[in-house]
């Protein structure tokens, strides 16, 4: 159910306070992405191999329970709303899972493995819990394009902001709260993190209203979720492009731990190249509200995405002393690549209204937890990627690289993060949702709820038409 999209114009508070839930996600997500590969191969013991394989199984596992967790929260009913209450339910499954899988036991190497294996699967089931409901709350606040990119840059300049502090602040935190053990300082920081993002959930779940409902009186099986899914074609591409984007991103973000340690030698700058590239993403989220109304979002992101993947091959040539140079185009790419992400979730959003508009169903947790789980695979398939890379090429965890492993590691960094990359400017052409037709549906979409509310409050109080017809004709005689 759409209200009149004139009563979703959404205040400072709101905003900021929906932000806040990316800013809890990424003392999660960002530490995955840059921090983890290189944890587990160089702290935890595992082989570069063995890691590449376990990130892709384990995440093809926790990406099959996102349209899953979509379909519960679709069907969760409370006064708080579908989506508001996981932001509090999924707190403390986050908080134990982020210490358990950053804890090093103290037994042989298949233990370890094993132990890797269930935590990992734990801390992703748990992450789906509570950012599938947050992703989807997006979809309900508002019905109107231009306030969902506005409220998805809030969302990413928190997210970035977020993540800008994990990529600076990680490094010192292990090395102060450890004191000399590594293991136990990650176990400590990351409690610290499950502490401050179970604050920031809170105030996510205070700040923000569910405002769009489904239909009335819909009931709607999975099954035909998942079909409606099948033919929702915008939402088809932007699955595409979401994994696509996904393997540009995650290549550059995990690889540049291995770039700075191995082939630069400066592992003393890993955390501030991330936290300069968060940085960089954040300004670039900001300026996404204004670049759309100047450009469309299809294609703003294909001139977007065609930059990432020129900057990226130049990145390639850059020499191991020229440091300068390696933060000019890193923040240049993140400049590139902040927009995509508000850009993205807010046609997830407009998706969801393309459903409704075309099936007279919606579920949007079903569309954004499909979102998600491109994203997993994505990220699933470069951290294979990046392990599979390294081994063949003789990576050995904390030794001087051989030439071969250093080139695998400048690779990951530049012309393979630049294939996809370029790939996903025609994926993007075919999307078809442009301002004029959104603007058509949404118009649609409130004459139906208008019609469907009269319908409604007829079969409730058919008096009512009754007694106007009566009236009528008494006037009429």
């Amino acid at each position: 159910m759409i209200k009149n999209i004139k009563q979703h114009q959404l205040n400072l508070g709101e905003k900021v306070g929906y932000a806040c839930g990316d800013v809890a996600s990424n003392f999660y997500w960002r530490v995955f992405d840059v921090f983890l590969f290189i944890f587990y191969t160089d702290v935890f013991g595992l082989s570069a191999a063995a890691v590449g394989t376990m990130m892709l199984v384990t995440r093809l596992i926790d990406a099959f329970s996102d349209p899953l967790m979509g379909a519960i929260a679709d069907r969760t009913n409370t006064r708080f709303g579908k989506f508001r209450p996981y932001l509090l339910w999924g707190i403390i499954p986050m908080i134990a899972a982020g210490v358990l899988t950053f804890t090093v036991p103290d037994t042989s190497d298949s233990n370890k493995l094993i132990w890797a294996y269930g935590t990992y699967i734990f801390m992703m089931l748990a992450y789906t819990f509570i950012n599938v409901p947050y992703g989807a709350l997006l979809g309900v606040v508002t019905g109107d394009s231009q306030q969902r990119t506005t409220l998805t840059s809030f969302r990413f300049i928190g997210a970035f902001s977020g993540g800008s502090l994990v990529a600076y602040m990680t490094p010192e935190l292990v090395n102060y709260l450890g004191q000399g053990d590594e293991a136990l300082g990650w176990q400590l920081t990351m409690l610290t993190y499950g502490l401050v993002a179970g604050v920031l959930f809170v105030i996510t779940f205070l700040s923000t209203t569910e405002r769009i409902s489904p239909p009335a009186q819909q009931k709607t099986p999975v099954l035909q979720d998942l079909k409606d899914l099948t033919q929702n074609s915008p939402w088809k591409i932007l699955f595409v492009l979401a994994l696509i984007i996904m393997m540009t991103i995650s290549l550059r973000g995990s690889s540049g731990t291995f770039y700075f340690k191995y082939y630069v030698e400066r592992p003393d700058l890993i955390g501030s190249f991330a936290m300069a590239y968060m940085i960089a993403l954040a300004i670039g989220a900001a300026s996404t509200p204004l670049l759309t109304k100047f450009i469309d979002k299809r294609r703003l992101l294909m001139i977007l995405m065609t930059l990432v993947a020129l900057l990226s091959v130049i990145f390639y040539f850059v020499p191991s002393d020229n440091i300068t140079l390696m933060f000019i185009l890193q923040i240049m790419i993140g400049l590139a690549l902040g927009p995509k992400s508000p850009l993205v979730f807010s046609m997830y959003a407009d998706t969801a209204d393309f459903s409704q508009w075309r099936t007279g169903r919606r579920a949007t947790a079903m569309i954004f937890s499909a979102a998600a789980f491109a994203q997993k695979l994505g990220g699933a398939l470069a951290g294979a990627m990046i392990g599979w890379t390294l081994s063949s090429l003789g990576y050995i965890a904390n030794q001087v690289q051989t030439g071969s492993s250093q080139e695998g590691i400048v690779l990951l960094m530049s012309l393979l993060p630049a294939i996809f990359a370029a790939i996903a400017v025609p994926v993007i052409y075919f999307y078809p949702l442009d301002d004029p037709q959104l603007q058509k549906l949404q118009g649609e979409l409130l004459i139906q709820e208008k019609i469907a509310r009269e319908a409604l409050a007829q079969q409730e109080n058919p008096n009512t038409a009754e007694e106007k017809t009566g009236t009528t004709g008494a006037v009429n005689a």
